[in-house]
């Protein structure tokens, strides 16, 4: 019965090695395939641009900062970009794609910079009232702890 048991373990590895083998295989045959056509990319990208920059006509360009104006017109976008740059066989985001979409950017919202806001300490009178309050609370709970504790009626 070992020897069964020891020709099965044996066929069990053999089997595990050759699926390993197509596996790394098949890996290294996909890996040839996906090599990323970066100058199509780059061709159809400009597409989605004009795609955009047409849709971007609709909104008036004091509501290019408002994205709640346009959202539906840039998920558009960025569905085409990801559907040009897979089609070229490359990852999506990319740097390249990354440039290109930071080129629409820079033409449609560069002038929708957020203003600084400037933060300040509150009044010293409501600075130390929000000091105290935890510094006397843990006070009043380390005192009725130890008083509780001293107490052993309460505990019964």
């Amino acid at each position: 019965m070992e020897i069964h048991a020891f020709w099965l373990a044996q066929l069990f590895l053999f089997v595990l090695w050759v699926n390993g083998l197509m596996t790394l295989g098949l890996t290294g045959a996909q890996q040839q395939v996906m090599v990323c056509n970066e100058s199509l990319m780059l061709e159809k990208l400009p597409t989605c641009g004009k795609s955009f920059e047409e849709m971007m006509k609709k909104v008036d360009s004091k509501k290019w900062c408002n994205l709640t104006e346009f959202i539906t017109y840039y998920a558009n976008f960025s569905l085409c970009t990801e559907r040009e740059a897979t089609n070229a066989r490359c990852f999506w985001p990319n740097p390249l794609a990354q440039g290109f979409i930071t080129g629409i950017h820079k033409q449609f919202f560069s002038n929708c910079t957020s203003e600084e806001v400037h933060w300040e300490d509150p009044p010293d009178e409501i600075l130390v009232t929000l000091i105290l309050i935890p510094v006397l609370l843990m006070f009043a709970m380390i005192t009725i702890v130890v008083w509780c504790s001293k107490r052993s009626d309460i505990l019964v």
